[in-house]
């Protein structure tokens, strides 16, 4: 990104080409278009008319984005500035909310974002109350955050510096999102981290918060340090690691939905005393996979009054209907052959033409089985495919 450029937009000048520009896309454009009204080069074509070529481009790259912003940061998108790995890196609205929410629940006043990226942990912390500060070493980055921080009307202070060589004990909370992408793409090493695990370890011998990837291993988690796994409407977005007052358990499972969010933690899993495995019952369990990350399968089966269906598997069967924030249900209707000819002649016999197929520890691609299955038939149908015992088996089930 052109920082000058960038600057400039921030002008009156600048504003009003960004609006013109925006309104010009309204129709859907995603910049790219080669013809027709509306299209990304018919537009920058007409802006280039009264404006330069790189202010043009910072223009439509901020419309583009904000467009592509929406799934993470809903009605403000279209407010702020991003950059494309700044967007790709930063977190979901509702996730940040939530966690500066549990800050205020813990009593803290201020935080420091330790690598602030384009500042959607600092929007979250101040909109919370919280007095919010961030560094970064990337300048571009530290000129966006400010501006979001601006557009929005929030405070907060952001300036270019090493998180690593910076004094954050002036802070109640210290908070960091370490880099997990290089020029080479996604680093799997924690060490490889910018900055590196090493590092990040150092934090937790104060009250800190660090974002990291939901695939983090358990046992790379210090003993007193609570891991949180957290997903969004399904989707398991991140793991947060606390530490010092800030943590309150070993493992936690949180999920955020359409009726509010809820959480799941060590003490609630009563572990072995559900962990025999058992047969299909009349109702099937899906955990949410922040709950799987976590290893809360049985605290599941406890809430639901179930067992597991094999001990590797993360299915939950209960004889009892329940509704729960943790899983997805499902009433078993029947089992089916397992045998993919057998299963063909089965679907077919039931008139099944759509059909959404769940798997779980089974070497099954969905999209080909689908495919080979070539059915036609008027009706809709779910099935689950998984081991039972050991035993590859396949249910017809109805959502619920």
């Amino acid at each position: 990104m052109d920082l000058d450029a960038f600057a400039w937009l921030l002008t009156d000048d600048g504003q009003r080409l960004l609006t013109r520009a925006t309104e010009m896309t309204a129709d859907g454009s995603d910049g790219k278009g080669s013809d027709g009204k509306g299209s990304g080069l018919a537009v920058q074509t007409a802006l280039r008319k009264d404006e330069s070529a790189e202010r043009v481009a910072a223009a439509m790259t901020q419309v583009d984005l904000r467009r592509k912003a929406a799934a993470k940061f809903g009605d403000l998108a279209p407010r702020m500035y991003f950059t494309p790995d700044g967007l790709e890196q930063a977190t979901r609205l509702a996730v940040a909310h939530h966690r500066a929410a549990r800050l205020r629940t813990f009593h803290a006043s201020s935080v420091i974002d330790l690598g602030c990226g384009i500042g959607g942990d600092l929007i979250a912390s101040s909109r919370a109350g919280l007095t919010a500060a961030g560094v970064d070493t990337d300048p571009e980055r530290v000129a966006v955050a400010q501006a979001n921080l601006d557009a929005l009307g929030l405070p907060g202070a952001v300036t270019v510096a090493d998180a690593t060589a910076l004094d954050h004990s002036p802070f109640d909370v210290a908070y960091a999102d370490p880099a997990r992408r290089g020029a080479k793409g996604r680093v799997f090493s924690a060490e490889g981290w910018t900055p590196p695990w090493s590092w990040v370890e150092t934090l937790f011998a104060r009250d800190a918060c660090v974002k990291v990837a939901p695939g983090i291993p358990h046992d790379l988690v210090p003993d007193g340090v609570e891991a949180e796994w957290v997903s969004d409407h399904g989707e398991v977005k991140e793991a947060a690691l606390w530490s010092g007052s800030l943590a309150s358990t070993a493992r936690r499972a949180t999920v955020i939905g359409d009726r509010g969010l809820a959480t799941l933690a060590s003490e609630d899993d009563p572990g072995a005393e559900v962990g025999e495995v058992g047969e299909v019952a009349d109702f099937l369990y899906e955990p949410d996979g922040a709950v799987i990350r976590a290893g809360l399968v049985t605290a599941v089966a406890a809430g639901v009054g179930g067992h597991l269906v094999d001990e590797h598997i993360a299915y939950v069967a209960s004889s009892d209907s329940f509704e729960t924030p943790f899983a997805r249900g499902y009433q078993v209707l029947e089992e089916l052959p397992y045998r993919e000819k057998q299963l063909k002649a089965a679907l077919r016999e039931r008139r099944v033409g759509k059909l959404t197929i769940k798997k779980r520890g089974v070497q099954v691609v969905p999209e080909q089985l689908r495919k080979r299955l070539s059915l036609s038939g008027d009706r809709e149908a779910t099935i689950v495919l998984t081991r039972v015992a050991g035993e590859g088996t396949c249910l017809l089930v109805r959502p619920f």
